[in-house]
């Protein structure tokens, strides 16, 4: 993902009005607002060790061996969680012409059920090191601990929750490949179209014709120690009443200091398309304004690994999303 430019806003809300339909439009109710909280526990140590199982795959790149190592083990916990998986493959076109295998693997739990939220995550690992501080270290890939996997890691563990005690609504959990692949900051121009290919692809080839979901939520990058999480531009411009509902049960639970009640950047990321398909959805992100790049200090640099990797972060995104999930009706 990448921090939008002023200057890039209004084509890209143009194109998402277009695409959201009145979904994107829909309005807060009470019940998104007051609605009772069901508390479920989080395991924080399991979701961790999830993050460190995908990063000791080796770079989540696709095309490599790792990559399709840790995508069959993604796909295969989720399975053993009680979802039924379907793995979406295709070939995508990176920025540089390089035709990218890529794979989205989706777990639906009680896939019968009409009534359905969606989360997501990316899985994928970005192939360069393009704001790293040695400049020769560049072309050089990244762990990713944090940008991927702790979303990922965080899924895996509600994932077995769910599998366990299945919420009143049906669960779709999409891992999407192919997001970090953009252009690297080197490359002039509007590169937006670059990112997040795999939510691309699903946009317009859903894993079932006419797919709906009540809302999304997407988690990246939620694993950094100290940093929080705003409400980013596009999740507050398509999908308000959801963002509302997000940090309103943070704030229930105690975690206002961390989903700070104000706006952040508007980030190119795996949630438009989502929005793009016609669902309202929303990036659960951390921002740091006071960083030159508003994200979390290791981002895109070989620093993303493991030592970074804060274990009470984990935890209290997973309640939030725990709580949201478990108390809807």
């Amino acid at each position: 993902m990448k921090m939008s430019r002023l200057y890039m806003l209004l084509i890209m809300l143009l194109a998402l009005c277009v695409g959201c339909g009145n979904a994107a439009g829909t309005q807060s109710s009470t019940a998104d607002t007051a609605q009772e909280m069901v508390i479920h526990t989080f395991d924080a140590d399991s979701a961790y060790n999830n993050v460190a199982r995908q990063v000791a795959f080796g770079y989540r790149i696709p095309g490599t061996d790792a990559h399709k190592a840790t995508a069959q083990w993604l796909a295969e916990e989720m399975a053993r969680y009680g979802a039924e998986v379907i793995r979406q493959e295709a070939t995508v076109t990176a920025y540089d012409g390089t035709a990218l295998p890529m794979c989205n693997i989706i777990a639906q739990f009680a896939p019968e059920k009409s009534n359905r939220i969606l989360l997501a995550a990316h899985w994928d690992s970005r192939p360069y090191a393009d704001y790293d501080s040695d400049v020769a270290a560049r072309m050089q890939p990244i762990d990713g601990a944090n940008d991927g996997a702790s979303g990922v890691g965080v899924l895996l563990e509600v994932a077995r929750h769910i599998g366990a005690q299945e919420p009143l609504l049906g669960v779709d959990i999409i891992l999407f490949d192919a997001e970090d692949y953009g252009a690297p900051e080197w490359v002039d121009g509007d590169t937006s179209d670059t990112w997040a290919l795999g939510s691309q692809y699903w946009s317009t080839h859903p894993h079932k014709p006419g797919y709906r979901a009540r809302y999304g939520i997407l988690l990246d990058m939620v694993g950094a120690a100290g940093v929080g999480f705003y409400r980013e531009y596009f999740s507050e411009r398509y999908a308000s009443h959801i963002v509302d509902k997000v940090w309103n049960c943070a704030a229930e639970l105690g975690y206002d200091g961390l989903f700070v009640n104000q706006q952040g950047g508007a980030i190119t990321d795996d949630h438009l398309n989502i929005i793009r398909a016609g669902i309202p959805a929303i990036d659960i992100i951390q921002h740091d304004p006071t960083s030159h790049t508003g994200f979390f200090a290791q981002w895109h640099t070989r620093n993303d690994d493991m030592e970074h990797i804060d274990r009470s972060m984990l935890d209290v995104v997973g309640q939030v999303i725990m709580t949201v999930i478990y108390s809807e009706k």
